[in-house]
């Protein structure tokens, strides 16, 4: 398996016409977020169920929520980020419910792309009791995890370090191992909790390094292959292009 630059993700995942995508985890999933809307060339909306800085916006006209049939004056042309407010510095998101409203409405938009849970810029999570918030009608999960995470302390290098090594069955003061990894992404707990049997689901290990002498991350491949079944989908993305 090759590693692509994050530009080629929309490609590589072969989007179908109309998708309600939503992104968990970790490893630079809003810079994936934002990239896809940018490369897809079809109405989309952005948006997140949870919250996001204040600033993490893509460079995309912003629209604010609060107020009845916010997307009266889109016209599709470009990609739009719709956020409720800003509150403490975080752009709010909007409840799922709507996300499934604009989806619903063909005549709306082609794709709505979502953040679906938080966290804190680490390269891997596994899900609180209330994560992720994922619309209904969600027909693609993208579970992200940055490389940068193997081998390293759990309790230094994950967001909710407790969840992860309660899933994983360690401590979280021993490493995310490669199998460890995938035992969170392949966990009805952990990295895909709470998406519909029938929702497309795709590991994004994002950050990927280039050496060829670097193998920790196909070792995550290769355990992943033995714990997630034939419908699950895995990507890999280089280390350049996700920050």
């Amino acid at each position: 398996m090759i590693p692509i630059p994050s530009g080629r993700l929309a490609t590589a995942l072969n989007l179908d016409r109309r998708e309600l995508l939503a992104l968990v985890g970790g490893g630079g999933k809003s810079t994936l977020l934002f990239q896809l809307a940018q490369t897809m060339n079809r109405r989309t909306i952005v948006t997140t169920t949870t919250k996001m800085g204040e600033h993490q916006t893509g460079n995309l006209d912003v629209i604010e929520a609060p107020f009845e049939q916010p997307l009266a004056s889109w016209n599709g042309s470009s990609p739009v980020f719709v956020r409720s407010g800003v509150k403490g510095h975080k752009s709010i998101g909007v409840p799922p419910s709507v996300c499934d409203e604009w989806f619903s409405d063909d005549s709306l938009c082609d794709f709505v792309l979502v953040e679906a849970d938080g966290a804190r810029h680490r390269p891997f999570k596994a899900p609180a009791n209330f994560e992720p918030v994922l619309p209904v009608q969600t027909t693609t999960v993208l579970s992200v995890i940055g490389a940068d995470a193997l081998g390293r302390v759990i309790a230094d290098q994950c967001h909710r370090p407790l969840r992860v090594a309660a899933v994983a069955g360690c401590s979280p003061y021993e490493r995310l191992t490669p199998a460890r990894a995938a035992t969170v992404l392949s966990s009805p707990h952990g990295s895909f909790k709470g998406c519909a049997a029938d929702a497309r689901k795709v590991v994004v290990i994002t950050k990927v390094p280039l050496q060829e002498e670097d193998q920790t991350t196909f070792h995550l491949v290769e355990e992943l292959v033995d714990a997630l079944t034939p419908s699950h989908e895995v990507v890999l993305i280089e280390f350049e292009q996700v920050k």
